[in-house]
């Protein structure tokens, strides 16, 4: 056989082994990727509801609506809860700081007389101080984030206590839905986007009507466009800019990180703020859409993003995770808390299944992380 029949034989073989090399490295790829766990339990919820809830209406579009509306509300404040965790730190403000801002809006606007987009300025405003005084606190003090935020879920809950009730002499504040008509930005925060798409869908046949004739789906939520744009922007930051290597590389080792250079105190200041940001555009929306303000709301709701970014991958140790895979956890979360309804169990049992999903996450992920460790 000549040098010519030896190259066109070789030339298959080689072919395959390339062939072979690329279905490895992207099987390797897929191990390590952090939502692998969290897509996978999102199919198997997903499949569940579809069996368990047949005619109950939840896979309709008014129900798919309201259990994406439930899991935009958890998304919004656990996409900069996940963005925290891969930097190394937890915010156990996060629900304390929604009571406080949704006060800060109502009392200037109803009590005072201010335009609705002032009182919500003021409220992102001590949002960011507080972010910049927890961030500030952790890095100068050393003490664990865990210790210092959960100070200042007392603190902040308080707050939202004493100012309400100096001011007011109560606890709730209504009123507000007479503020929102006109004012530019509270429109950010209120209402639906698309009602002409949906209204022209209901004329075709698409979406069912009601005795009025109106679509049952008039739009599409404003937290959940809020929650699919944090999410995409977090993840282009994650992915996409050094800003994003800087929050990885603080949270696998803060030491590691400064000795490269990496402005490792303003990162975490910076994330500590985007946190109480992600729980001001919260209750912005809550307020919004209620009309009023209630010191106890965003109770636990600090735990629950804690909850959807570990279902969604990420490391409580910091350095992994995903903005993605938060985002499925909050659906995961979402279709679990309206299935529940759907389906007719006890919403009793609820706060058992989330539980139980905490727990088969962190061992999934903790399996899928050893898996890739074995892989490599």
């Amino acid at each position: 056989m000549n040098s010519n029949e030896n190259n066109q034989a070789a030339a298959p073989a080689a072919a395959d082994q390339d062939e072979r090399i690329q279905k490895v490295s992207f099987w390797k790829k897929a191990l390590n990727r952090p939502e692998l766990g969290a897509l996978a339990g999102t199919v198997l919820v997903l499949a569940f509801f579809i069996a368990a809830s047949s005619g109950t209406g939840m896979f309709t579009p008014a129900g798919i609506i309201n259990f994406l509306e439930v899991s935009a509300q958890l998304g919004i404040i656990a996409t900069a809860a996940a963005l925290l965790m891969i930097g190394g730190e937890f915010d156990l403000s996060i629900g304390s700081m929604i009571g406080l801002a949704g006060i800060l809006i109502a009392i200037p606007a109803v009590e005072y007389g201010w335009p609705l987009w002032a009182a919500i300025l003021l409220a992102f405003a001590c949002a960011g101080l507080v972010g910049w005084i927890n961030g500030n606190l952790v890095n100068r003090t050393g003490l664990p984030s865990f210790i210092v935020t959960l100070g200042f879920l007392f603190i902040l809950r308080g707050l939202a206590i004493g100012v309400s009730r100096l001011l007011t002499g109560r606890t709730q504040v209504g009123g507000v839905e007479e503020h929102i008509p006109g004012d530019w930005f509270a429109s950010l925060f209120s209402g639906e986007v698309a009602t002409g798409l949906f209204s022209w869908m209901a004329t075709q046949g698409w979406i069912g009507t009601n005795f009025a004739g109106n679509p049952t789906v008039s739009g599409i939520p404003v937290s959940i466009v809020w929650w699919l744009g944090l999410t995409a922007v977090a993840t282009w930051v994650l992915l996409c800019t050094p800003y994003g290597n800087w929050i990885f590389a603080s949270g696998g080792d803060a030491n590691a990180a400064r000795n490269s250079g990496v402005p490792v105190r303003r990162v975490k200041i910076s994330l500590f703020m985007f946190t109480a940001f992600s729980a001001t555009i919260f209750a912005c929306i809550q307020v919004m859409d209620t009309g009023s303000a209630d010191t106890i709301r965003g109770l636990l709701k600090e735990l629950e993003a804690i909850i959807a970014v570990v279902i969604g991958g990420a490391l409580l140790t910091g350095g992994y995770g995903s903005a993605i895979g938060a985002a499925l956890g909050a659906l995961i979360f979402g279709m679990v808390q309206m299935g529940i309804f759907y389906t007719g169990v006890n919403t009793d049992w609820f706060q058992v299944f989330l539980g139980v999903m905490l727990l088969v996450a962190v061992l999934f992920n903790n399996y899928m992380r050893k898996k890739a460790m074995e892989a490599k």
